[in-house]
């Protein structure tokens, strides 16, 4: 599914390469049928303030949104076992899922950083894709609404995820839905097609997700 790849880069840590990629990001993100028209208007404030605003500038609020705190982390396995020593395990064997699937990870990055999770799954089988997205969709509805309370145009990528696996929409405040009249994903954006970060996954076996890869505690 190269749509999550798509979210997977407009979560990741603002950079030039990102910002000119937008119009093709636009143009794809447009032609997904499993994303709501809501869904749509919402990922299109998004993508016109990284197009609008200044790298630096869009650099630090990056960091003050998903780095200054636990409630809106994008590491998943931070609002499940926190600082726990069930942490490390978790991540033993996240890691050793992706390794099994060829998946490479940047050294420099943790295993359950959600950018590298949809890259991971976008080019894993559908069933697959759906298994994982179910053992944390509470998790992205949460962090989703968090970014939606704030008023953060973040939150338009959660709500996208839970489109695409066919779930009930984020609860967003009245107040935010106003804010974010945008226009259309394609308006305005050229169509030169961009190439965006490397092919993160080789073609590989076909494996099942060992069970003990869990998004939710084991005894709440």
């Amino acid at each position: 599914m190269k749509t999550l790849k798509l979210l997977a880069v407009l979560l990741s840590y603002p950079s030039a390469e990102l910002v000119d990629a937008l119009p093709e990001i636009a143009r794809r993100l447009n032609a997904e049928t499993a994303l709501r028209r809501a869904t749509q208007d919402a990922l299109a404030g998004l993508l016109a303030e990284l197009r609008r605003e200044d790298l630096l500038d869009l650099q630090e609020r990056y960091v003050a949104q998903f780095d200054a705190g636990r409630s809106t982390s994008l590491h998943l396995f931070e609002h499940v076992h926190g600082d726990s020593r069930d942490r490390g395990q978790a991540m033993v064997d996240l890691n050793a899922l992706y390794a099994r699937s060829g998946f490479v990870i940047k050294v420099n990055e943790l295993p359950d950083y959600l950018p590298a999770l949809l890259e991971f799954l976008a080019a894993r089988p559908a069933a697959e894709v759906h298994e994982l997205l179910e053992d944390c969709v509470h998790i992205l509805r949460a962090v989703g609404e968090r970014l939606a309370a704030g008023g953060s145009p973040y939150a338009a990528v959660f709500a996208a995820l839970l489109d695409l696996h066919g779930a009930a929409p984020l609860a967003v405040p009245k107040r935010v839905v106003k804010a974010q009249a945008a226009p259309s994903l394609d308006e305005d954006w050229d169509e030169t097609p961009v190439e965006f970060g490397p092919e993160a996954a080789a073609q590989s076996a076909q494996q099942s997700r060992p069970q003990f890869i869990r998004f939710v505690p084991k005894n709440p």
